[in-house]
C-alpha cells in the first residue's frame, strides 16, 4: 500500500493517468470518467492480465473459481490463453471452459481459508486476483491501473506471505525471486519498480521498512514450504537476507532505533516511526531464525543482538505514547501500531490497549479506519481499506477473534459487485479508487488463515 498504496492517487492528463503518490490529492472512483477510471476487476490468463472497466461491468460476474466473465447478455468474456486482449465467447466455449478448470484446479491445490461461505468466497477472489497481478517474473502488480502498476516490496511481502499459508508456494517463492532480484547493491530496495524488474519508475524516496518485510515473508514462505526443497532454496535466498538484515542491523542509532525515513505512508518524518520501527524488529528476528536453519551462527547472533537492541529501544520510546506513529508524540495514531502484533512481533505487554485505542482514534463514520490522524495528513472521511484490515490481523493474532471478524466483516462488505477488494470506502460508504487490490487481498486472506484456528507463526524474539 503498499504498499505504500496509501499514497498513491491518480494525476489525469488528456491521454494517460500518471503516477503520483499524494493521498490528500486522491478522490472517490465515481469522479473519474470510463477512459480514465481504474479498472473493477481483472481477467487473466496468467501470463497477460486486462482490466474489467466499470462500463463492462454492470449486471456481469465471474464464473464460479475463475477470471472469465459472464455478461448480461450470457456470454462469456475471456483472456484466452497467449493472447493480451480478451475476446467475447459464446458461453461453455471450450476454451474458457479450460481456463475456469485451470484456475479451479490451481485453488484447490492449495486452501481457501474462512469459516462461512462468505470468508471463503473472499478468499477464493482475492486468491485468483493475487494470481492475476503476479507477473512470471515475480513482480507483483499492486493494482492493475497506471499508477499501481509496479512493484511495491512491501505488498508483495503480505502477497508471498499469503500465498505462502494458502498452500501456494511456487507463487510465493517465485516473488522471493524477486525481491533476490531488484534488491540494491547496500542491501535495501527501491520504493517500488517497473514490473519488468529494470528499475524505478521515477525518484521517489526508498523505504527502510522493506528491510524488515522482505526477510520476514521469507521466514514465513520458509515455514510452510516443502521439506524437501526448502532448504536448498533458503540457500539460494540467504545473499538477499544476509544483506537485507546487516544493513537494517547498521542503521540503528545509539538508542536501538532505526533512523527517521518514509513510513508505508510514503511520507518522511523527522524522528523514528512505528511504521518501519516495526517491520525491522520482525525482520531482524526473522533473520536470525533463517541464519540457524542454514547453520551460520554468527549472523543469528549478530542479528539477534541488533533485534534485542532494536526491541528495548521501541519498549523505551514507542510504548509510553501507545505506539503512536512518532517518538516525538506529534504525529498522533497509526495504523502501523498493529505491526507490533503476530504475524510479525510477538505482541509486548500493552499491546492489546494500545490497538483498541488507535482503532477507536482512527474510526471513521462510516466504519473503515483513517491510516492515522496525523494533524498534518489530512485523509479526510476516507477508509482504506489496509489499514483497516490490519486490526483483523492482529487481533486474530492475539486472541481476540470476535473483534477480528467485526472488522472483516465490515471489509467484506465493501467488495465491489465483482466481489473485488477496493483499496479506499468514501465518505458515504461506497468502494473508491482502484479495486482490486493486492495488498488488501493479501491481508484478508492472512487474517482469515490466522482465525482458521491454527493461527500465523510469528518469529521468535532473542532474549
Amino acid at each position: 500500500m503498499p504498499a505504500g498504496l496509501l499514497m498513491r492517487c491518480t494525476v489525469i492528463t488528456t491521454a494517460v493517468v500518471s503516477v503520483t503518490l499524494s493521498a490528500f490529492a486522491a478522490g472517490p472512483a465515481d469522479r473519474h470518467t470510463d477512459e480514465t477510471a481504474p479498472p473493477v476487476g481483472l481477467l487473466t490468463n496468467a501470463a497477460s492480465t486486462e482490466g474489467i472497466p466499470r462500463s463492462l461491468a454492470e449486471g456481469t460476474r465471474y464464473v464460479a473459481r475463475s477470471n472469465v466473465l459472464r455478461l448480461p447478455s450470457g456470454r462469456w468474456r475471456y483472456l484466452p490463453g497467449g493472447r493480451t486482449s480478451a475476446t467475447t465467447v459464446a458461453a461453455e466455449d471450450p476454451g474458457a471452459r479450460r481456463q475456469i478448470a485451470e484456475s479451479g484446479a490451481w485453488l484447490a491445490r492449495g486452501r481457501v481459508p474462512g469459516g462461512t461461505s462468505v470468508q471463503r468466497a473472499a478468499a477464493e477472489r482475492a486468491l485468483l486476483t493475487m494470481r492475476a497481478l503476479l507477473r512470471p517474473n515475480g513482480a507483483m502488480a499492486a493494482g492493475w491501473s497506471p499508477a499501481w502498476m509496479y512493484s511495491w516490496p512491501r505488498d508483495s511481502s503480505f502477497a508471498c506471505a499469503a500465498f505462502a499459508h494458502t498452500g501456494h508456494e511456487t507463487e510465493a517463492y517465485r516473488i522471493l525471486r524477486y525481491s533476490a532480484a531488484t534488491q540494491r547493491g547496500n542491501g535495501t530496495w527501491e520504493a517500488r519498480t517497473k514490473l519488468d524488474g529494470s528499475g524505478p519508475p521515477d525518484d521517489r524516496q526508498w523505504q527502510l521498512d522493506a528491510n524488515g518485510w522482505v526477510p520476514w515473508a521469507a521466514w514465513q514462505w520458509y515455514r510452510t514450504a516443502p521439506p524437501a526443497t526448502r532448504h536448498a532454496r533458503l540457500t539460494t535466498l540467504y545473499p538477499m537476507i544476509r544483506k537485507a538484515a546487516d544493513h537494517a542491523a547498521a542503521s540503528l542509532r545509539a538508542d536501538g532505533l532505526p533512523p527517521a525515513s518514509p513510513d508505508y505512508w510514503e511520507l518522511m518524518t523527522t524522528t523514528p516511526n512505528i511504521g518501519t520501527a516495526a517491520p525491522l524488529l520482525a525482520g531482524l528476528n526473522a533473520s536470525a531464525d533463517l541464519a540457524e536453519e542454514l547453520n551460520e551462527p554468527r549472523d543469528a547472533a549478530r542479528w539477534a543482538r541488533a533485534a534485542r537492541r532494536l526491541s528495548s529501544g521501541i519498549a523505551r520510546k514507542f510504548a509510553p505514547l501507545g505506539y503512536q506513529r512518532t517518538i516525538d508524540g506529534r504525529h498522533g495514531h497509526d495504523s502501523a501500531v498493529a505491526f507490533m502484533a503476530p504475524p510479525f512481533n510477538a505482541a509486548p505487554a500493552g499491546l492489546p490497549r494500545a490497538l483498541d485505542t488507535a482503532y477507536e482514534a482512527l474510526l471513521l463514520p462510516n466504519g473503515g479506519l483513517t491510516p492515522g490522524n496525523d494533524p498534518a495528513a489530512p485523509w479526510g472521511a476516507t477508509a482504506w481499506t489496509p489499514s483497516t484490515s490490519f486490526f483483523a490481523l492482529a487481533w486474530a493474532g492475539t486472541g481476540r477473534p470476535a473483534k477480528a471478524r467485526q472488522v472483516l466483516d465490515w471489509v467484506l462488505a465493501k467488495r465491489n459487485s465483482l466481489g473485488e477488494l477496493p483499496e479506499k470506502v468514501n465518505g458515504a460508504g461506497r468502494p473508491s479508487s482502484v479495486a482490486p487490490l493486492a495488498w488488501t487481498g493479501s491481508i484478508t486472506v492472512l487474517s482469515l488463515v490466522a482465525l482458521d484456528g491454527k493461527g500465523l507463526p510469528t518469529p521468535p524474539l532473542r532474549f
